[in-house]
């Protein structure tokens, strides 16, 4: 038994509100349940109840046991001093106001239907599927799992968010700036995303404004800050004039690079070496000066294909790194690449430009995630295994926001499926093996 499953229940009204009496034998009245308070303090906050023949109006604590209200010290926290009711599982403690007058407490067990108990059982404690509604979910009525993967992707979103105000903040509010750090954090995968961060804010962004119109000082650049031209062995004409624009550069903006051991090459496809992605991301900022406010202009997904059909520098055509040769390839982008950089990038950016500057509208936002194909992964996959087919990247992403922070955390009172499932009085699955 959680806490969070008693502020479902109250939140809800999931028990019978028929002759409740408090411990102490009083007759109890729930005119307003309360505000429910996700930050520090009471659980339920300006609730109103009738107590006997009087109203009170304030706040109401939960717990599992009467005992934990000492166990959390409240008696000495003064947020605490406006409690009208204590509710409860179980009542094994009396529990004393400071006028040492016991805090009138609500045992919740009594009043609610046996079938709601035995839902949260089967989808909390007795549950051992990969997703605790996993039987379920692929049943659940399609409106409201619709309604539902909306809100988990705007969730998704905001997280995205998050990041990107705080980039912001840091670059006085330069756009064009922020969407360049997150390109190359996103060029770099799960696996180099973090050292290609690090190589995006090794220099100021005024240093690469300055060099980006021509392909070999941005090389340079790009290549020098990321330790790749430290070799003292390589021969090769190229690689040689970008060592010496680097020790220019180096020079001219004091300049200190981000440690190539940073870069991992192991494990990797050819196409996803961190040097590949780097001439991709040099032939995409190069092309296009002010790629930000492009971007912002671009709406459907033709247009983001075709912007970013760029092509790498000609001596990475035929190389995979400094050092090997290999066969003439054109090494553009794939479009399930550009996929992912508009998932993670692009649309995160549009969507918080649109928020601060007051013109957000969902349908034209969501339109361009929807048009995008489903993610192929192991979760997406699993959904599908429960009968839950996602149409595009906007409902594969939802269901990686569900697994993540929903289902894997058991957070089944918070959640949609969950809370129909839980409410479901004809709903009966008890893991009869446990």
């Amino acid at each position: 038994m959680k806490e969070d499953f008693l502020h479902f229940l109250w939140y809800h009204k999931l028990f019978s509100t028929r002759q409740m009496k408090t411990v102490q034998g009083e007759d109890i009245y729930v005119i307003k349940s309360g505000e429910y308070n996700t930050n520090a303090g009471p659980d339920f906050l300006h609730a109103q109840l009738q107590i006997d023949y009087q109203i009170w109006v304030g706040n109401v604590e939960m717990h599992v046991k009467s005992s934990d209200w000492y166990a959390h010290h409240h008696e000495t926290n003064k947020d605490y001093d406006a409690i009208i009711l204590h509710v409860v599982w179980e009542h094994d403690a009396e529990i004393y106001m400071k006028n040492n007058q016991p805090i009138p407490t609500l045992v919740l067990k009594d009043y609610v239907h046996h079938q709601v108990f035995m839902n949260y059982l089967s989808l909390r404690v007795r549950n051992k599927e990969w997703i605790s509604c996993g039987t379920q979910i692929g049943n659940v009525d399609s409106f409201l799992l619709n309604n539902w993967l909306e809100k988990l992707y705007i969730e998704r979103l905001e997280k995205k968010a998050v990041l990107i105000q705080e980039l912001l903040k840091q670059s006085n509010n330069n756009y064009e700036a922020v969407l360049f750090w997150l390109l190359a954090k996103n060029f770099g995968l799960d696996v180099n995303g973090d050292a290609f961060l690090k190589l995006a804010r090794s220099f100021d962004y005024s240093v690469l404004m300055k060099v980006r119109h021509d392909q070999t000082l941005l090389s340079a650049l790009l290549f020098g800050q990321a330790g790749f031209l430290e070799e003292d062995t390589v021969q090769d004409p190229y690689f040689l004039a970008l060592k010496k624009e680097y020790a220019f550069l180096k020079h001219k903006f004091k300049l200190q690079g981000v440690a190539k051991h940073q870069f991992k090459f192991f494990r990797m496809r050819p196409s996803n070496f961190p040097t590949i992605r780097i001439a991709q991301l040099i032939a995409l900022i190069h092309d296009y000066s002010h790629l930000f406010s492009r971007i912002n202009k671009s709406n459907s997904l033709h247009d983001f294909y075709e912007l970013f059909a760029v092509e790498v520098p000609s001596f990475w055509k035929t190389h995979y790194t400094f050092m090997s040769v290999s066969k003439k390839t054109s090494k553009k982008l794939t479009r399930s690449f550009i996929d992912l950089l508009l998932i993670n990038t692009i649309i995160p950016m549009k969507y918080v430009h649109a928020k601060n500057n007051g013109y957000f509208t969902e349908d034209v936002l969501f339109l361009l995630i929807k048009e995008i194909k489903p993610e192929v992964n192991s979760i997406v996959s699993k959904f599908l295994s429960l009968k839950v087919k996602a149409k595009n990247a906007f409902e594969t992403q939802a269901l990686l926001e569900l697994k993540k922070n929903y289902c894997s955390k058991k957070r089944c009172v918070s959640c949609g499926v969950g809370i129909r499932i839980l409410k479901d009085k004809t709903y009966i699955r008890f893991n009869k093996k446990s």
